[in-house]
């Protein structure tokens, strides 16, 4: 694994897409809400994306602050967490599950219904006044063949997934998250030189088409402060169709401070003709693991935090957002004992926020 962004991703499967149908057809109006060169592990793989068919069984309610215009998914992974603790009689777990369960979280868009799926979260949103935050993450032979290796079967299939995702968002409000992983390996050697030109016209194809949707912001993913210099990267950005995108996403799925999260992005910002940028601070409160030598520091790596909640008011020009694009409490992958990339753990979600509340 290439240090890059941390945390593996992974594709939601049948069981996300049709979650995410659910959430469409009840009309839900509820409240708003992977070591990285490539490997996200946790993306949200077949974890909810969002049904509603289970109503709001944690109670978690709209956020009205004008800081915080993302939805919240009154039915994900952290919500259903908070409704089981609940509903077993242990407040205090539930309590603190629900620092998560209420904030808004990326929502990754499945390989199988994707149409339906950002049709789904960008209808329940707009009822709510919000917006959706959704991350696609299905570029052929993403994730270099690890955790969430896969992807699109080739260029057209990939093509049509994002016309897809395009027709189900409609003119309704949402920020997207382009491909993590997808430039960084490009520069890094994890993607083979003979599909750097695809990958090059698939990236500036998929920036072109979601932004004819009147109500869509795209952010193309650009690594992070831990792994190479700025330098690397903006040509491989320019190429990759940064120039017809709102800017850029930094820190997805990883632990680097906001502070160097920051730096890193006005130093790239500056590369790439003044771009702004959204950082996921989802769990960098604790900044990088540095207690071990490991490749996989980036695996769910112990004593991590949550970090600076969603909000559009970070007090930097340049920094469009903080987001909670890796859903925190979901896996990078089966290291230190957790389940595969992308599934909840319940115990790993209450660390985050334990470590949060001693900060």
């Amino acid at each position: 694994m290439y240090g890059s962004h941390n945390g593996r991703f992974g594709t939601r499967g049948a069981a996300a897409a049709a979650a995410g149908l659910a959430l469409l057809l009840a009309g839900c109006s509820a409240s708003d809400d992977a070591k990285g060169g490539g490997d996200r592990a946790g993306a949200s793989e077949g974890a909810d994306a969002g049904g509603a068919a289970g109503g709001n069984p944690a109670g978690i309610g709209q956020r009205p602050a004008d800081s915080v215009p993302y939805w919240v998914n009154p039915d994900g992974t952290a919500a259903r967490q908070v409704a089981a603790y609940t509903k077993d009689g242990n407040e205090k777990a539930a309590a603190l599950i629900r620092r998560i369960a209420e904030q808004p979280v990326g929502e990754w868009v499945g390989a199988e219904n994707p149409q339906a799926e950002a049709k789904g979260f960008t209808e329940a949103a707009a009822k709510a006044d919000r917006q959706a935050v959704l991350v696609l993450y299905n570029i052929p032979h993403r994730d270099c063949g690890q955790f969430s290796k896969g992807g699109a079967a080739d260029g057209d299939a990939y093509r049509a997934w994002v016309e897809a995702v395009a027709q189900g968002i409609g003119d309704r409000g949402a920020t997207v998250i382009l491909e993590p992983d997808a430039v960084v390996h490009l520069v890094d050697g994890c993607t083979p030189q003979k599909l750097h030109e695809e990958r090059y016209d698939l990236l500036k194809g998929a920036v072109e088409r979601l932004k004819k949707q009147r109500g869509t912001r795209v952010y193309l993913d650009a690594g992070n402060a831990g792994w190479r210099s700025p330098d690397a990267l903006f040509d491989s950005l320019r190429r990759a169709g940064i120039g017809a995108a709102d800017g850029f996403a930094v820190n997805v799925s990883n632990f680097q401070t906001t502070a160097a999260s920051t730096r890193f992005g006005k130093q790239l910002s500056a590369k790439v003709g003044g771009k702004p940028f959204v950082i996921d601070t989802s769990r960098n409160g604790n900044g990088p693991y540095t207690a071990s030598d490991s490749e996989e520091t980036w695996c769910n790596p112990p004593g991590r935090a949550l970090g600076e909640p969603p909000t559009t008011g970070t007090g930097e020009d340049l920094v469009d957002a903080y987001l909670w694009i890796k859903r925190p409490g979901e896996s990078d992958g089966d290291c230190r004992g957790g389940p595969k990339a992308g599934e909840w753990w319940p115990a790993y979600a209450l660390d985050l926020v334990r470590a949060a509340k001693k900060r």
